[in-house]
């Protein structure tokens, strides 16, 4: 039987392929979060992987928190570049393949196009550093197929949708930021497309081809748009107001215009991406029903 190691399966996307695995009987799940395989831990890491030897790991482990990471650079690096090279270093010798999962801020989003893969990473903060870190880690190893997403949100976790639609029940209105455009991503979807690489390699639908590919929704949209979308989707009378990013100073500096090109992530593995209003309608309702 097949096994797959999901790690840092407790956030958005770990907690989507949880749930999707319900529908992939024939293979062997293995969920980890720090509890029970720290990824920093390079004896515990090669360990566990010996162990286990899985055919697939799909690396959802990662630190988050961007605003932060501007004062725990290293805590990010530790396990966004560090944590990824000990997965790797404990691959060798076996036939594994990996996708680990990356972000559109190894970007720093100053050019008006979507970008490519082989568009050369110029990360504006801490967190892009660290993700970027972990990408070049990652691809040291001939089987990695390496992930790049944005805007990831989720019935699970806490994610601007949640946010949102927290605020718009209770607030008159809500102030959002409208100079930042990307693609929004609901993880449910990543997972399907996902275990589309793994179960169409398996059953030969598709050649498994390392390298770095781009998946979002479809679509392009700004902070604002989608919290109008969402406040219009929760039935809220809250009212939306655009605002520039100046109206909230940060130390992180966020990309401008971040939107990934799909196209060769779509063609060469036939996926079919929704629209993000349709993933995030699906996503609100589903909320809605928990």
């Amino acid at each position: 039987m097949t096994a797959i190691l999901v790690t840092g399966a407790s956030g958005q996307l770990g907690s989507e392929l949880k749930e999707l695995s319900a529908r992939y009987s024939g293979y062997s799940f293995v969920f980890t979060d720090t509890g029970e395989l720290d990824i920093t831990d390079a004896p515990a890491t090669a360990s566990f992987i010996a162990d286990l030897a899985p055919s697939w790991i799909i690396n959802c482990a990662a630190y988050t928190a961007v605003d932060r990471a501007e004062d725990e650079e290293d805590l990010a690096t530790l396990i966004n570049g560090n944590g990824v090279e000990n997965i790797v270093n404990a691959l060798e010798g076996s036939d594994c393949r990996l996708i680990h999962i990356s972000t559109d801020y190894v970007f720093d989003g100053s050019r008006p196009v979507p970008y490519l893969e082989d568009d050369i990473p110029s990360p504006a903060s801490a967190y892009g550093r660290s993700k970027l870190a972990g990408e070049k880690s990652a691809m040291r190893w001939p089987h990695t197929m390496t992930i790049r997403t944005s805007w990831l949100y989720s019935s699970y976790g806490n994610n601007f949708v949640k946010t949102i639609l927290r605020k718009a029940g209770s607030a008159d209105s809500i102030n959002v930021v409208f100079d930042q455009v990307g693609s929004p991503t609901y993880a449910a979807d990543l997972a399907a497309a996902i275990m589309e690489v793994i179960s169409g390699t398996i059953r030969n639908r598709h050649t498994f081809v390392p390298g770095i590919f781009n998946y979002t929704n479809e679509g392009v949209c700004s902070w604002f748009d989608l919290a109008a979308e969402i406040a219009a989707a929760a039935g809220s009378s809250c009212t939306v107001i655009p605002v520039r990013s100046s109206a909230y100073p940060s130390k992180v500096n966020r990309p401008a215009y971040s939107v990934l090109d799909k196209s060769k992530i779509r063609e060469h593995y036939n996926l079919i991406i929704p629209h993000w209003r349709t993933s995030l309608n699906t996503c609100i309702s589903k909320i809605n029903r928990i």
